[in-house]
This record gives C-alpha cells, sequence and structure tokens, in this order.
C-alpha cells in the first residue's frame, strides 16, 4: 500500500508525505524486511526507538516515531504523538478496516473469558455459522491452525487475523480483550458489535497498580461502542453496575437472579454440572451443561445474552451450551483458573465429609508479590493439604517466591517443593479413595519459565502417566 494513504489519518502535513510502496507493518526490528514501515514503540523491557537504525539496515523504507530526536534519517520519518494509536490506525487502514465487514464480539472481564468465549463459539457453530474464537487458547477456527499468542495480541496481527477470516468468509469472530490490550491500545481501531464484561477482581495489580486503573483499562471497550452495538453486563459482579454505566451503547444486564434483564428462573448446580431455565425476554432456553461452579453459571449467562443479542434461537442456545462440556484448561479433571476463593469454595462444597481436599498452587516470578502471601491464606482457608510449588518463576529464586506464599500460612498442613513434577507424582500417590486433588495454576501449558527459559513441562502429562499406570 502507498505510504500516502495508509497514513493520511494521523498526519497533518499530508502534502509533505512522500509516495512509498510499503509491504508490510513492523513493531519489531527483527521481522524488518525491504519495503517495511517500522513503528517505534515503548515496550516494558525495551524502547523502538533505539532499533530504528537496524530497521532501516534491514529494508524499512518509512519509519513511525514520538517525535524524540533521533538525528536525520536516510529516509521517511513521521513523527506522532502517540505511536501505539497510530500502529493501529494504520494497521486497520493497510489490511481494509476488516472488523467493520465482520460481527464482531468482545469479552473482558478477570476471570470467565476464555469459557464464556467457546460457549458462544459453540452455540454459533450449532447455528451453523462460520465463526472463529480467538484468545489465550489461540485461534479456534476451520481451517487455520491453533497458535498460543497474547491473550489479545498486537493491532497488526490482530488485522491481519481478521482480514484472513474475511478471505475465507467468516461472518463472526468472538474474541477475548485483555486489560492489557485495552490500556496498550491494541483494539483501538476494532468494531465491536457486542462486549461483553464478566467481572472484575485484583488479579493484574502488578500491571495496573490500582483497581481504578484497572476499572478504567476494562471500561474503554465499553467506551468505545457505537449506539447500534449491544453490552451485555454481569450485574452479579459488583462492578457490573459501573461498568453499564460506562458503555456507550445499550446494556443488557445478566445474573443469576430476576432483578437483570435475562436471569436463571430456577438453577441447579452441582458436580455433575448446571441445569436450569434462563429467561431471556419472551425466550425460555434451558440449561443442561457438563461444566460446574457457580463461576460458570455466570459464564453461561454472559454467554447466553451475547447469543440472544445476535439473534440465535432458544433450540440453538440450549444446543450449544450441552455442546461446551470441555474447555480446555478450564475446570477439566485439572483447572486452570485465577479466580481461586471461587474454586476452591465450589470444590469444597462437593466433597465428602470422608475425604480431604489437597491443593496444588504456586505463584508466578515477576508478578505482583503482595498476592502471595494472600493467595496462601486462601488456599489454606479451603485446604486440607498445600502442596506448594512453581509456577513459571521467571527471573525470580523459586525459594523466595515459595516463602512469600507460606507467610500467609497459620497453619502446618503445607508441604513446599522446588521441583513441580516432584510434587505432583507425590500429591498423586498420597491420595487416598476418597481424596480430593485440585491442581492450580499451569492448566495446559506445556513448559516451565525459569530464569528466562522455557523448559518442557506439562501437568498433564504426568497426571495422564500416572493415572494410565494405575
Amino acid at each position: 500500500m502507498n505510504l500516502k494513504e495508509l497514513v493520511k489519518d494521523i498526519v497533518q502535513d499530508y502534502d509533505s508525505i512522500p509516495k512509498i510502496e510499503i509491504n508490510d507493518i513492523c513493531t519489531h526490528s527483527e521481522e524488518v524486511t525491504n519495503g517495511s514501515l517500522f513503528v517505534a514503540m515503548y515496550g516494558k523491557n525495551f524502547d523502538g526507538h533505539d532499533f530504528i537504525q537496524k530497521a532501516i539496515e534491514k529494508g524499512a523504507s518509512a519509519i513511525i516515531s514520538n517525535g524524540r530526536d533521533i538525528g536525520i534519517l536516510p529516509i521517511p520519518n513521521i513523527k506522532v504523538a502517540n505511536p501505539r494509536l497510530a500502529a493501529s490506525k494504520i494497521a486497520a487502514e493497510y489490511y481494509g478496516n476488516p472488523s467493520k465487514k465482520l460481527k464482531v464480539i468482545g469479552i473482558t472481564g478477570t476471570n470467565g473469558k476464555t469459557t464464556t468465549a467457546s460457549i458462544v463459539y459453540n452455540i454459533l457453530k450449532s447455528g451453523g455459522i462460520k465463526c472463529a474464537q480467538l484468545g489465550t487458547l489461540g485461534v479456534i477456527a476451520d481451517g487455520f491452525i491453533s497458535e498460543k499468542t497474547l491473550t489479545t495480541p498486537d493491532p497488526i496481527k490482530l488485522h491481519k487475523i481478521f482480514s484472513d477470516f474475511l478471505k475465507k468468509e467468516f461472518s463472526h469472530i468472538i474474541m477475548e480483550v485483555s486489560s492489557h490490550a485495552l490500556d496498550q491500545m491494541r483494539v483501538s481501531d476494532i468494531e465491536f458489535d457486542v462486549a461483553s464484561f464478566t467481572n472484575l477482581s485484583p488479579e493484574h495489580l502488578d500491571y495496573h497498580l490500582t483497581i481504578e486503573d484497572y476499572f478504567h483499562a476494562k471500561s474503554k471497550l465499553f467506551h468505545g461502542l457505537s449506539i447500534t452495538s449491544t453490552s451485555i453486563i454481569n450485574f452479579d459482579d459488583k462492578m457490573g453496575k459501573l461498568i453499564a454505566k460506562e458503555s456507550k451503547a445499550p446494556v443488557i444486564s445478566v445474573s443469576k437472579t430476576g432483578d437483570s434483564d435475562i436471569y436463571f428462573s430456577d438453577l441447579e448446580y452441582n458436580i455433575d454440572g448446571i441445569k436450569g431455565t434462563i429467561l431471556a425476554g419472551d425466550k425460555i432456553i434451558e440449561v443442561d451443561s457438563a461444566l460446574i461452579g457457580e463461576f460458570n453459571v455466570e459464564n453461561i449467562l454472559c454467554a447466553v445474552g451475547i447469543a440472544n443479542s445476535i439473534g440465535m434461537s432458544e433450540e440453538v442456545i440450549s444446543l450449544g451450551i450441552k455442546n461446551s462440556s470441555v474447555i480446555p484448561g478450564r475446570m477439566e479433571v485439572f483447572y486452570k483458573d485465577n479466580a481461586y476463593e471461587k474454586v476452591l469454595k465450589t470444590i469444597s462444597k462437593m466433597k465428602s465429609r470422608e475425604s480431604l481436599l489437597n491443593v496444588l498452587f504456586g505463584c508466578g516470578g515477576d508478578r505482583d508479590p503482595l498476592k502471595r502471601p494472600e493467595m496462601g491464606r486462601i488456599v489454606e482457608k479451603y485446604a486440607d493439604k498445600l502442596w506448594i510449588t512453581p509456577d513459571n518463576p521467571r527471573s525470580e529464586l523459586i525459594e523466595s517466591i515459595n516463602n512469600e506464599i507460606i507467610s500467609g500460612l497459620s497453619l502446618q498442613n503445607h508441604m513446599d517443593f522446588d521441583d513441580r513434577g516432584v510434587a505432583l507424582s507425590k500429591a498423586i500417590n498420597d491420595l487416598g479413595a476418597k481424596d480430593i486433588l485440585l491442581v492450580l495454576g499451569k492448566g495446559r501449558e506445556n513448559y516451565q519459565e525459569i530464569s528466562g527459559e522455557k523448559m518442557k513441562y506439562s501437568d498433564i502429562a504426568i497426571i495422564e502417566k500416572i493415572i494410565n499406570a494405575d
């Protein structure tokens, strides 16, 4: 695409921009090839402006920078106030604004994004709609290889993916929208038709620092909606009504009780799943789900709200929910979710008097250390025995992370390990006939990140090996 046309919406001095052909857009100098437009952005650990010379050497045709003094360049240097926002606008333009031609559903919240997205995906598939799911599990779409990425990719990758979906005649996209992505303007030029809020709890304060900043990041999704869009808000979460006030689009509220637009008229949930009837206006939707836990009741409600807003029938919604019997990494035999309190509360209600609840968990390195004692306290509140293990210690010492968890404990019912595999094997082999082992943290991750290196590791592989050996 021609550079002059590509940057027309982000520059004032349009006439000074030369007509140069641009072959792609990059924010990483390693990806630059002949004809690239390199956008220099600040990152967590690096500043893209330090790599401009390298980008030029690799063949970049033009640079977008934040205006800092980098000297005279041999190629055009387009200076903007916010390179992140510029990258978003340019990517949308380069790929032909694909989100305008698709039905885009965005789901945000601390927890429940993946499960809600997966349920919506199954509902739409049950209705014969050619749809794709994008998020923590990667790309889930017929004809596409699922590749792990950030929960919400950067704007360049995102618009390219959308463009690829459009070429393959997909009509609906269900995507998870992280608070990091909203704060970093990765979705600023995505036109959402539906946006849903699941819940908000203080999980990412290592990045956002305060709960107010975290809330503000989440609310950006709803600020950016048009009047023709729809917001689906979980009113069972205390932040739901506050998020609703931030929405520029009409709001549909969901909750377990009748104090909302969509709710359960009757509900039963236990170890066997979730059953009940949801009322959504004049629609009566029967729910028979193998998913378990009160949090999944809320996820189902959000999914029903989304599906109902785009016109899916009662029968299709019910079938899609039933088809969502397993969400990879989400309360399978093994569970991956940071909402420890909800998970533990649910499991503790399900165990018998004769059974002991064992919990194997750890805390990630280079993340908020203040959460570690609190996580220990929460687990100790419900568990009979704690197995404290590494969970991606990254650049931190495993012993230091474990000790910070232990500092929050008041009982002596724990063991700590520097090898997660050893701990998991011992925990499984120590189980009594009616005991429960809850393995938290890694889910379907197939690595441990230690000292900057990703080492092959899988909780599931260890569990399956021991179970199959029996």
